[in-house]
């Protein structure tokens, strides 16, 4: 005998019950569009991350004194670092000023700085809270250095939902494996499991390869569908009987997104299907194909796409930094130079908000003994912001005369998230969840939106 409504769509059809179902609830279809809190400047995000810590004084705050100090002891007392540390360490690399802003660039990102010098609001006073990877990159991506917390494109997604049901909302490409503390970075924490980001090791360059089962060799179309139907019949069954469990809901939600995106994902991944001046315009390399993909996603409504530098830690550099440095910023800047050109000619930079930056930055001195690397710095370093809303050609606050520590204007981690998430509509004070008897938000009890920050 069947008992309820709930039951009767379960019991009935191929799916097609359940699919009504499954949009009457916010639970069962986590991903429906909402309002934001007010009107956005930016719709999407793209979190370019730097994994390892690139040098400020070598990229985008550019020290002179260094120069004039380098293999002398720095004229301060009470400098401390994370390690045992050597003498003053000149930047390597020439800097110049770009655009009508007169921003200046280092010379390993003049390609980006050529294309986009008056799109970048460089923030050089950022502040993180200890020198080791682990805790600032979970302070980075989720707000929170220690405990499990839900990462910043998990909240995206919950406070404002997808711009299309046929792909995750929120992607996140890592090249050769994972990065330090692995898919941490992406989490959902505990709130429902659809809004994690869905890796793909963008090593691949072939769809199938990128997307494990993306295809089925064995089914038919349809019968996958029947398939699923099933399987999800039995899952709302047992859902029934437990009122609400997060998992099986999520589980759910995932059957149905992956089968979705066999058709748009084949599309979307397959950047042979551009012209050929716009691969070449983005490059050869493992980045130019990231960000290529990156557009394509967006065009197509994906909320929020992280694209890091590969596994491990790349940019810690704590020797070798003029090689390493160098080959690093020369594997992005053209394809950075492309994207972000390629984001305005096509109308998308004004709403698509791009964070460029590491977990933290460098010391301006040299790691002890040799004058060729530099140690982990999170008293001051350097981010920006592009497109979105965020104001271009300009540079915010300042590092001290040796790059070493954040003195005018501070902006900390929680303030950046903070003020991104007012781009994009949403007030970091009212995006909250509740969890364990308490709401729970990304920027926790601090963070204020930095005005200065805003075009």
């Amino acid at each position: 005998m069947i008992s309820s409504r709930r039951e009767f769509l379960t019991r009935t059809g191929t799916g097609f019950g359940m699919m009504a179902l499954a949009g009457l609830t916010h639970a069962k279809r986590p991903h429906t569009p909402r309002p934001p809190h007010y009107a956005p400047k930016a719709l999407r995000v793209v979190h370019l991350f730097m994994n390892g810590g690139p040098s400020q004084v070598d990229t985008f705050d550019p020290k002179p004194l260094l120069n004039e100090l380098h293999g002398k002891p720095l004229p301060v007392k009470n400098f401390r670092t994370e390690r045992r540390t050597g003498h003053a360490m000149g930047s390597p690399y020439s800097f110049k000023r770009y655009g009508q802003s007169g921003l200046p660039v280092s010379e390993i990102f003049a390609k980006t700085a050529e294309a986009a010098a008056d799109d970048l609001c460089v923030i050089r006073s950022m502040k993180a809270e200890v020198p080791n990877h682990e805790p600032s990159l979970m302070l980075m991506n989720c707000g929170e250095a220690q405990l499990p917390r839900p990462s910043f494109g998990a909240w995206v997604n919950y406070g404002l939902g997808t711009l299309n049901e046929n792909l995750p909302g929120f992607v996140a490409m890592c090249p050769g494996g994972y990065p330090i503390v692995a898919t941490r970075n992406w989490r959902s924490a505990f709130l429902p499991g659809a809004f994690q980001g869905t890796y793909l090791d963008t090593k691949h360059k072939e769809v199938t390869k990128l997307i494990a089962n993306i295809r089925n060799s064995r089914l038919s179309p349809m019968q996958q569908r029947e398939q699923l139907d099933l399987v999800q019949a039995l899952n709302a069954r047992h859902l029934k009987a437990r009122a609400s469990d997060p998992q099986l809901e999520a589980r759910i939600q995932t059957f149905e997104l992956a089968y979705r995106m066999q058709a748009e994902a084949t599309d979307v991944f397959d950047i042979h299907r551009e012209p050929k001046h716009i691969r070449d315009a983005y490059g050869n390399g493992t980045h130019g194909r990231q960000l290529l993909m990156t557009r394509r996603l967006l065009e197509r409504g994906v909320r929020f796409v992280q694209v890091w530098s590969g596994g491990g830690q790349p940019w810690d550099n704590h020797d070798g930094l003029e090689k390493n440095h160098r080959k690093l910023a020369g594997d992005w800047d053209q394809p950075l130079a492309a994207f972000l050109t390629d984001l305005r000619q096509r109308g998308l930079l004004d709403s698509t908000l791009v964070l460029w930056g590491g977990e933290f930055g460098r010391t301006p001195v040299a790691e002890y003994p040799a004058l060729n690397g530099r140690d982990h710095n999170h008293y001051g370093f350097t981010c920006w912001l592009a497109g979105g809303g965020a104001r271009g050609g300009y540079a915010h606050g300042g590092t001290d005369e040796f790059g070493f520590r954040a003195v005018d204007k501070p902006v900390h981690v929680h303030d950046l998230h903070a003020t991104m998430l007012h781009l994009l509509g949403l007030d970091h004070e009212r995006l909250t969840y509740r969890h364990a008897g308490r709401d729970f938000r990304l920027t926790d009890v601090h963070g204020r939106v930095i005005r200065e920050l805003l075009a």
